[in-house]
């Protein structure tokens, strides 16, 4: 009696060896190495006396399988990090509203490093960085739409994109007048928009077409001794408008008018302020506007429903993939779209279109850092 409660014993103890020698073979398998071998030593004693025998059996065949599991675990994220440095050109990826245009890229360089089972990057810009990626063209935390990156090599391409032609669609509101120019910002002036016919907005919106002269917004990046207006209004401090400069405008019309809301479809080069456009219609109307919702659905040939990578495409291989679908496209339109007037000679450049980490803007002007 007592030799067959032994027996049932030693066979459960063999039992839980064996359970503990294929734990340590699947901690094996998803790289955890200090895991497996954990697991895998405390197989043999947990099997005690004649069935110490069979756990050292499982554990020699354990230890190979952990070696090889390991093994192939550390070269495929060696062949991942291999793929992902070797990277370069221009895609676009889908930004959504919320974040910051830089937020949001580092979003995307995060998810690659950790696929690539690389440590992430501290983001100090002066010490050089395994991954270089950056974009062309900022969004503002509100915006949705196209955004232009580069990534490898192909950081040094996007100040070509900073002044080709841009595609959004805005819906401002007519009526309300905010210090930001869009919705996230404080009201600042309300006027009556009662009076306003959708023939009004028609009519006035050739004298925002062409080679015209814009003035930023005080909420911009554009820079006062070495500080962006934006963060210097954010501190309270006064700050003088800059003064107006020329940019271009290749289309313009109005898509619907719904007061007190209206959508317009615009066509732009780079410098170009979507929020100053609005804004601008409004007192052109004797009224005011601020920006509600603006999307940008195209950026040089890449189209917000072809091109734009959404975060759930954000992979080595959805890149690699997209790469090899947008870089093409470069070789075949310009990156500057002429505008067919008396004079197409004026290309305007926008602090508001930076490259991070790339670009560095110095009185109004941009040039690579």
């Amino acid at each position: 009696m007592m030799a067959a409660c032994e027996a049932v014993a030693a066979t459960a103890r063999v039992a839980k060896a064996t359970e503990r020698a294929e734990e340590a073979v699947k901690a094996a398998i998803t790289g955890t190495a200090a895991s497996a071998a954990v697991s895998a030593k405390a197989a043999v004693p947990s099997a005690g006396g004649k069935a110490a025998a069979a756990a050292s059996a499982v554990l020699t065949e354990t230890a190979a399988a952990t070696t090889a599991a390991a093994g192939a675990a550390g070269a495929g994220r060696s062949a991942a990090a291999a793929k992902l440095l070797s990277l370069s050109g221009v895609f676009a990826v889908y930004k959504p509203k919320g974040p910051t245009s830089a937020e949001l890229l580092n979003q995307l360089k995060e998810k690659l490093l950790a696929e690539a089972g690389m440590p992430p990057q501290d983001g100090n810009k002066r010490k050089k960085q395994a991954l270089k990626i950056g974009h062309g063209g900022t969004l503002d935390s509100a915006a949705t739409g196209v955004l232009v990156v580069g990534i490898g090599k192909g950081t040094k391409m996007l100040t070509s994109m900073l002044s080709g032609s841009k595609k959004y669609i805005a819906t401002g509101e007519l009526g309300k007048a905010t210090d930001t120019l869009d919705s996230t910002g404080k009201i600042t002036e309300e006027k009556p928009y009662d009076q306003i016919k959708q023939e009004d907005i028609e009519g006035i919106l050739q004298k925002f077409t062409g080679n015209i002269m814009q003035v930023p917004p005080l909420y911009s990046a554009l820079k006062k001794d070495g500080q962006r207006l934006s963060t210097l209004m954010k501190k309270g401090e006064i700050v003088e408008a800059k003064p107006a400069r020329p940019v271009t405008v290749y289309s313009l019309s109005l898509q619907k008018f719904q007061p007190p809301l209206f959508t317009l479809d615009v066509e732009c080069g780079g410098g170009f302020y979507i929020r100053s456009l609005v804004s601008d219609i409004g007192k052109e109307l004797s009224s005011c506007a601020t920006v509600q919702e603006l999307t940008r659905t195209k950026q040089g040939p890449f189209t917000l429903e072809e091109h734009a990578l959404r975060e759930d495409k954000w992979t080595i291989d959805g890149i690699a993939q997209s790469l090899e679908h947008c870089m093409p496209l470069l070789s075949v339109e310009p990156s500057v779209k002429k505008l067919k007037t008396e004079d197409s000679k004026v290309q305007a450049v926008s602090s508001e279109d930076k490259t991070i980490s790339q670009v560095k803007e110095k009185d109004g002007v941009i040039g690579t850092s």
